[in-house]
């Protein structure tokens, strides 16, 4: 199989957009980005990981789009979009902010979800003028603020320096990925999925995953290890709920259980047991549920808005939020 063939059937077939735009950042930077689903809809928009591109959230935009205005975009260097010799978070938050301002009206308010790099990309921008005029809640999947590679558990060694310093030779290589081998999927699946996922499921993920030129994957993976976005969680005031596989050795549980706790307004931390890191595919009816949660309670308001107004309080019970996924 080619492997930059996408899937032509099925629940993971990249769906047409409704329309297609190329927006610009603030370095001049081109993105390509896609809109799916009603112009006057409630806008969702979606930023994916590392290596990734809008087709990750295929299984996510197929049921979105039906009565959601669905923004998917690449991030620079990945899918559609060209690379760039910038690759720093505070690029990731001009882009965000760049598609935020050319895709909804001054003021229109979107639910907001990044998985991976993507979720990086909201605490990169959370700062940001831009992003608190529009955003009404953030979704957050299997991501993290700080001491990537130091946690990962790629490699099987005990946690400590030698671990850390393979980790980061293994996940920083520029070594081409070959097509979407047996052999591939295997290591694929065993560094970034649960020991249950599905054929389809880590096929899907192959795919996607071995399209990204390996030059960006080895630029962006300097910028994961070097990462500390701690003060972004700090200042990621709206309503935000965090999703995480508990067989995660990219980005383990520990993450988003310091998320949960460093929030000034988590709504809750779902832990999926046996899940890895790609849960948007391990876990599309949960991670979209999460996304029409969100919808729903605070941008359309179609159901009880919890109270957020006590930052400190929602810290203090950060536990109370922790639920198990299916």
């Amino acid at each position: 199989m080619s492997r930059l063939t996408p899937f032509t059937s099925g629940p993971y077939e990249p769906p047409a957009p409704a329309r297609e735009l190329t927006v610009v950042s603030a370095d001049g930077a081109r993105l390509h980005v896609e809109v799916h689903g009603p112009e006057d809809a409630p806008p969702v928009v979606l930023a994916h990981g590392w290596t990734c591109s809008t087709a990750f959230w295929a299984a996510q935009i197929r049921d979105l789009a039906a009565d959601h205005r669905v923004i998917a975009y690449d991030q620079r260097g990945h899918g559609r979009s060209p690379a760039s010799s910038a690759c720093t978070t505070g690029a990731l938050a001009d882009d965000l902010e760049a598609v935020l301002a050319h895709t909804l009206a001054p003021g229109e308010k979107a639910v907001i979800a990044g998985h991976s790099m993507g979720g990086m990309t909201v605490m990169a921008a959370s700062g940001r003028a831009c992003f608190r005029e529009h955003a009404a809640a953030v979704l957050l999947c299997s991501t993290g603020s700080s001491r990537l590679v130091a946690e990962a558990c790629v490699v099987p060694l005990r946690a400590g320096r030698v671990r850390t310093w393979v980790t980061g030779r293994i996940l920083g290589s520029r070594a081409p990925l070959g097509p979407v081998t047996p052999v591939a999927k295997r290591i694929l699946k065993y560094a970034t999925m649960g020991a249950g996922s599905a054929p389809h499921m880590v096929e899907a993920c192959a795919r996607i995953v071995h399209a990204c030129p390996r030059a960006v994957r080895g630029a962006w993976a300097v910028v994961l290890d070097r990462l500390d976005l701690d003060h972004g969680v700090r200042e990621l005031t709206v309503p935000t709920a965090v999703v995480a596989g508990t067989a995660d050795r990219l980005t383990p549980p520990v993450h988003a259980r310091a998320l949960a706790t460093a929030l000034p307004a988590c709504v809750g931390l779902t832990e999926l047991p046996g899940l890895g890191h790609m849960t948007p595919v391990e876990a599309p009816e949960l991670v979209t549920a999460e996304i029409r949660a969100l919808v729903s309670t605070y941008l359309t308001h179609t159901t009880d808005t919890p109270d957020t107004t006590d930052a400190a309080d929602m810290a203090d019970t950060a536990d109370a939020h922790v639920k198990e996924g299916a």
